[in-house]
């Protein structure tokens, strides 16, 4: 009885296996297909002929279009999950950090072409990713603002600084940066872009290494 129990648990632990495997499988299709297309004009179908299922096959795993796009922005906040740990750095980490992400960024744009598309896309009446941009660009902002208002408390830099007016220019830097470089990555530094400005900005808030 004992092995007749060990053996289907591992069958249950071989078929839980290729189940996330098929489902990582499908998330990288559908990220390339919302890169491609854009959420709105994907068509399920299609992401479910990228990976080699049928449609049914497909909604077994991901009922519908939304619990896919819902289940890919979660796979990129687990992605993206070391980001957090640089609001709590420090803002020399925060910053330098923000410079390390965006040179991980730049080895995988399709990625961040979908993100691009997506979060465009959700400023749209009723998107079904609307709630999590926007939810994602308000901790973001509390997050870098918190880090500043940090480092004005301890003294570390003029308490004469609005850590949200700061917060608000370095995303906007951001979010600059990369659309140029989505526009022309081959012709556009985004690297180098945000680099040169964390350097500018860290010697103007006099910052010490």
């Amino acid at each position: 009885m004992a092995g007749q129990q060990t053996g289907q648990e591992e069958k249950r632990r071989r078929r839980s296996r290729k189940g996330e495997e098929r489902r990582a499988e499908i998330l990288t299709a559908a990220m390339r297909r919302f890169a491609e297309d854009g959420y709105q004009n994907a068509a399920i179908a299609d992401i479910a002929g990228d990976v080699g299922l049928s449609l049914p096959g497909l909604l077994h795993h991901f009922p519908t279009k939304v619990d896919l796009l819902l289940a890919v922005l979660a796979k990129r906040d687990v992605e993206s999950a070391d980001f957090i740990g640089h609001y709590r750095s420090g803002l020399r980490g925060l910053l330098t950090g923000m410079v390390d992400v965006f040179r991980r960024n730049a080895e995988m744009i399709e990625v961040v072409r979908a993100f691009a598309i997506l979060n465009a896309e959700s400023l749209m009446k009723d998107h079904p990713a609307k709630a999590w941009f926007l939810d994602r660009a308000i901790q973001m902002e509390n997050d870098i603002a918190a880090t500043f208002e940090q480092a004005i408390a301890d003294g570390s830099i003029d308490n004469g600084i609005d850590g949200r007016v700061m917060a608000a220019e370095l995303i906007a830097v951001m979010d600059g940066l990369q659309m140029l470089w989505l526009r022309d990555p081959d012709r556009f530094d985004m690297v180098g872009g945000l680099e040169a400005y964390v350097g500018r900005l860290l010697a103007r808030l006099g910052v010490e290494g």
